[in-house]
């Protein structure tokens, strides 16, 4: 009895201790399983529209639903303009030091800091499609080249974000080219106001939020900003009587594709898995699209309050785009040969324009420039 007693107690024993550690395996797998997900990482990013517009309405909307495309892995807490960083120099450098691990930007606001950014959004009588700027970005190139110059100043450019034309709007008509002379008009610095210049315009430098008292007050004639949407949300049908575009089919000869853009602190971009980066990306170009056509349908409703506030529009022709255009060409050059990366990205985009499939320059039209 005892003999087999004892030869019994090995094997009990042995199945008492995988019992135990099988328990404790399912037990272990629980608790990981169970276990309280990381917190997520969040990044303050802020962008240039004013709380209340439809564009920071869009944004914003965008933002809060990072969290749930990342797996709750990176969190996006959203800020109006001027909120954290006061101006736009000041949301530059935030984002550069880490104070905002992100911004929505004009990508042409950095002209003064980036030169090449002049050619990294629709310049006056250049490329005036969106889908012929997300071919250079997305297809030509021109995204990989824009990246390599942000990371020289510890930024990563994320991506494009297709916004609308801009527009201007005037206390008088006009009707051509001519009529511009004389006036004094809030226009983005850089290349557009040097080439309004050769038209005998005073150009002014104002923010978006300047313009009204400044069209209300009358010290300046008329003002450029965004398009239809926004612009009857900020109030301009109250101060003007006119709206100026371009050629049918053409909302702005000189800003036709005003591009935004998402870009991010480069030392946070590098902290994220490949995944996280790749689904940012990826959304990136979504919300673009969304933006976008969310912006035009807006435009469209828009455009039947100023008419029926008694806005007047005027078109400038198809001529005037042409002699637009040549004065604006060797601006094209100057701007480009400020420094390499620059020259780069503007040579990509004349190869494009002289192809047959644009067809906007012709060699002789640049005889003579380099």
């Amino acid at each position: 009895m005892n003999d087999r007693n004892d030869n019994n107690v090995a094997p009990r024993r042995g199945f008492l201790k995988s019992l135990i550690l099988a328990s404790a395996a399912v037990l272990g797998a629980s608790a990981i399983t169970a276990a309280p997900a990381q917190a997520a990482t969040t990044w303050k990013v802020q962008s240039v529209w004013d709380a209340g517009t439809v564009g920071y309405t869009l944004f914003e909307e965008w933002c809060n639903g990072m969290e749930e495309k990342t797996g709750g892995e990176l969190k996006f807490k959203c800020f109006p303009a001027k909120s954290v960083a006061a101006d736009n120099n000041a949301l530059f450098d935030a984002v550069r030091n880490g104070v905002l691990q992100g911004m929505n930007p004009f990508t042409l606001y950095w002209s003064g800091k980036i030169p090449a950014s002049v050619f990294l959004s629709s310049y006056p009588a250049g490329p005036d499609q969106p889908q012929q700027w997300d071919t250079m970005f997305y297809s030509m190139g021109m995204l990989e080249k824009t990246r390599e110059i942000y990371k020289k100043l510890g930024l990563f450019y994320v991506g494009p974000i297709q916004h609308d034309a801009n527009i201007i709007h005037s206390k008088k008509p006009v009707n051509s080219l001519e009529d511009l002379k004389g006036m004094k008009i809030r226009v983005p610095g850089g290349m557009v106001a040097e080439v309004f210049q050769q038209f005998g315009v005073s150009t002014v430098s104002l923010p978006g939020s300047d313009i009204f008292p400044a069209l209300e007050k009358g010290t300046i004639d008329a003002a450029d900003y965004v398009g239809p949407a926004v612009n009857y949300e900020l109030g301009f049908s109250q101060v003007t009587d006119n709206i100026l575009m371009g050629p049918p089919g053409v909302m702005s000869i000189y800003q036709p594709v005003d591009l935004m853009d998402l870009t991010v602190n480069l030392r946070a971009w590098n902290k994220l898995s490949p995944k996280v980066q790749q689904v940012v990306e990826d959304e990136v170009r979504n919300y673009s699209q969304r933006h976008y056509l969310t912006i035009q349908k807006r435009n469209i409703e828009a455009m039947e309050k100023f008419k029926a506030e008694g806005t007047k529009v005027s078109r400038l022709s198809q001529e005037d785009l042409e002699t637009f255009r040549r004065a604006a060409i060797p601006v094209w050059f100057n701007w480009a040969n400020k420094d390499e990366d620059a020259r780069a990205i503007f040579d990509l985009q004349l190869k494009y324009m002289m192809n047959d499939t644009v067809g906007y320059i012709t060699p002789e039209d640049i005889k003579g420039m380099e």
